[in-house]
């Protein structure tokens, strides 16, 4: 569990290293905010489609081989980064095609810890390896004030040192669980998804919940800078406070989903964040008021990320890996069109508005299809789990 946590979590920081990063990189390179928000909404792309190609690569040689290979590669990116420099929109929509690599540790992570546990204590085991997703506080804090102090490039190389630590820890703890795991190929990730309408209802739920919590992890920089003036440094520590709040709810969530059930859960969920992401389009208040609204909306999500991950294992017990990375796969392009999305309509219509109206909407959504299905789950799980729905 240390050893996925730790992973996860060092994976985390530099999947999303580009997001604090962003006010300084668009000065640099003379970004307007449609190609700054491409450039944090890559990683994002990049590591939900990895995730599949993770999933199947960690069922085939371990979850910790393939953790240990990732590791690498995302450093070897990074070192690459620091010393060759990034000049032009281009090089920095590559280096975050790379990063996605990191972002794909979820589906190392996750398996890795979860097939440790019996299915009542699956919420709260995969909450807490999920939590590993409080790396990004570090860089929302961090990132901003060394790349002050000795600019955006040297922050790549300071971040190979605690990436290199990890892989040192990695590699002496983590240990696979003593269960069969047979391989998964392409062809297995379709027979989930044709006809089993489960499978697409977890990916559209998790798209929301994580979903949410990246996009707006990524995109609230550029929006506190954009909205009321923050500086990089200010930007990033009030969107550490989001963050903090996501991480720290992941695995209450999962405990909260074992004791009233994930469905109930997620309900809530959904719910409150239609409320207050709508209640911040208003833009009632000012800054303090709207980064509280913040701080709320992403402590929902990551409550919402925990209560997701206590449902799939029940039903997915057997295609664990496979689902694992298909859900992940569609938070990370959730989260890609939330941040890529806000940067669009803000270069087009001049506001954030109508991009948070359109979350709060795909929000309310998923309260509505959650509510429709909910009792069908509850009927149809009870009889073969020991866990809550």
């Amino acid at each position: 569990m240390l050893a996925a946590f730790l992973y996860f979590d060092m994976s985390f920081m530099v999947w999303y290293l580009l997001g604090p990063l962003q006010v300084q990189l668009a000065q640099a390179l003379q970004l307007d905010t449609q190609q700054r928000a491409m450039v944090v909404a890559v990683p994002i792309l990049s590591g939900a489609v990895l995730r599949l190609f993770l999933g199947m690569l960690a069922d085939r040689i371990g979850a910790r081989r393939t953790g240990m290979l990732a590791q690498c590669a995302v450093i070897v990116a990074l070192f690459v980064a620091w010393r060759s420099g990034i000049d032009s929109f281009a090089q920095a929509i590559a280096l975050g095609l790379m990063l996605g690599i990191a972002g794909a540790s979820f589906a190392v992570a996750l398996p890795l810890a979860s097939r440790w546990y019996p299915p009542q204590h699956q919420g709260t085991a995969m909450g807490i390896a999920g939590a590993g997703n409080s790396g990004t506080v570090f860089a929302a804090v961090f990132a901003p004030m060394l790349a002050v102090a000795f600019g955006y490039e040297a922050v790549f190389g300071l971040a190979c040192i605690p990436l290199v630590l990890t892989l040192l820890v990695f590699t002496l703890c983590a240990r696979e669980a003593p269960v069969a795991v047979s391989s998964k190929r392409l062809s297995d990730y379709a027979r989930v998804l044709v006809g089993n309408r489960d499978a697409w209802w977890f990916m559209f739920l998790y798209a929301i919940t994580f979903g949410g919590f990246a996009g707006f992890a990524s995109a609230l920089p550029g929006y506190f800078h954009d909205q009321f003036g923050f500086d990089p440094r200010l930007a990033g520590w009030a969107t550490a406070a989001c963050v903090l709040a996501g991480s720290l709810m992941r695995p209450v969530g999962g405990h909260i989903a074992d004791r009233i059930g994930g469905t109930r859960t997620l309900l809530t969920v959904y719910a409150l964040v239609t409320v207050l992401v709508a209640t911040a389009a208003l833009q009632v208040g000012g800054a303090t008021t709207t980064v509280a609204l913040f701080v709320l909306t992403l402590l929902c999500l990551g409550a919402g990320n925990g209560a997701v991950f206590q449902l799939v294992p029940q039903r997915f017990g057997a295609d664990l890996g496979l689902i694992t990375g298909l859900v992940g796969m569609s938070g990370g392009i959730g989260g890609f069109l939330l941040a890529a999305g806000m940067g669009v309509v803000k270069q087009h219509t001049g506001s954030y508005a109508t991009g948070l109206w359109l979350f709060a909407a795909v929000a309310l959504l998923g309260w509505g299809v959650l509510s429709g299905i909910k009792r069908q789950w509850r009927n149809d799980w009870s009889a073969v789990s020991a866990a809550r729905v």
